[in-house]
């Protein structure tokens, strides 16, 4: 009896020991996904910025605050269509980025599609990705970095200037009680589109380009980022826009349209770090837990199989008796 004890917990010690690196390494790459269907809405503020106003003389003017609401919709219908060409599963994000006034008053907005590999958030190329209805053939990460984000430098697509550029890892911080990777890329002065959509009616952004006047922006822009599940859970962007040459700055070399230190409202902070905490959590089950977890039962299972064979045997008990060999017959 406790040598067919001994075998049963034999085979459940290997079993669970052959477990514990196929669910790292095989299951936890195909199981992490972004849903399809996700939701997600972030509002930041930049207080008493510099903002552009368009109806008394292009002048810069110091406001209180300037707000920027954020929107991804998971758009599933479309990742569905993608996915039968692309062989994997994908993810299409349609977002919004709507900026406003202290009066409330429309700033600007741009939209955006963004597509990418549900596990590895690699960008996904197909028809429809766009920024601000502008086709885009994006290059590196936007918005979340991959599961289990390493300490090094990141490629990531600026939206605004429409290209890509390195986002280099600064070092390991602290953030509202979270281990996080701090991170951070510098845009230089880059002459970009004006938006589609423009604070005046009537006035299009072919009509500004006839003037000559453009548009340039530059960044500094920082994310917290915790490493396990790649979600940022905090983000700033240190954000100036300008405007120059032309007959439409009546002669000025250049205006400021829009200069302010754009944050994160604290109730999204607050809502992002708890997020954050509770997939940490269900990362850390499928990378750290379960799987030192079956190793250490598997261990458990073979010492216990071991012990029970050991005792299955009696030192008292006798040998079994050798066969004796009849003794040879000669004629």
């Amino acid at each position: 009896m406790r040598r067919k004890a001994s075998l049963i917990l034999l085979a459940l010690a290997v079993f669970f020991a052959a477990l514990s690196p196929l669910l790292r390494w095989y299951a936890f790459p195909r199981l992490a996904k972004i849903p399809a269907n996700q939701y997600q809405d972030m509002v930041l503020e930049a207080k008493d910025a510099t903002l552009l106003d368009y109806n008394d003389g292009m002048k810069a003017k110091k406001v209180s605050k300037v707000t920027i609401v954020q929107t991804l919709r998971g758009n599933v219908e479309a990742s569905e269509q993608i996915e039968k060409t692309a062989g994997k599963d994908v993810v299409v994000w349609d977002g919004l980025s709507y900026v406003q006034g202290p009066d409330g008053a429309m700033v600007s907005k741009i939209p955006e599609r963004y597509i990418f590999d549900a596990h590895t958030q690699e960008p996904v190329h197909a028809t429809g990705e766009s920024v601000d209805g502008d086709p885009v053939k994006r290059e590196g990460i936007e918005f979340k970095w991959p599961f289990l984000t390493e300490k090094r430098n990141y490629e990531y697509f600026d939206a605004q200037a429409r290209v890509t550029a390195p986002i280099h890892y600064k070092g390991t911080q602290h953030f509202r009680g979270v281990e996080v990777y701090y991170f951070e890329q510098t845009v230089p002065w880059t002459k970009v589109p004006f938006p589609k959509a423009m604070p005046v009616a009537g006035i299009t952004p072919e009509q500004i380009a006839k003037t000559g006047t453009t548009r340039w922006y530059t960044t500094v822009r920082r994310f917290w980022v915790e490493p396990l599940t790649g979600a940022p859970v905090y983000g700033e962007e240190i954000h100036k826009e300008e405007l120059r040459g032309g007959s439409l700055l009546g002669g000025r070399e250049k205006v400021t349209a829009f200069a302010g230190h754009v944050k994160m409202r604290e109730d999204y902070i607050e809502h992002t770090v708890d997020l954050v905490k509770s997939n940490r959590t269900l990362v850390l089950l499928l990378t750290s837990y379960l799987p030192w977890g079956f190793l250490i039962l598997g261990v458990l299972l073979l010492a216990l199989s071991l012990y029970l064979e050991a005792r299955g045997r009696h030192p008292g008990d006798p040998a079994p008796a050798e066969t004796s060999q009849p003794e040879p017959v000669t004629a």
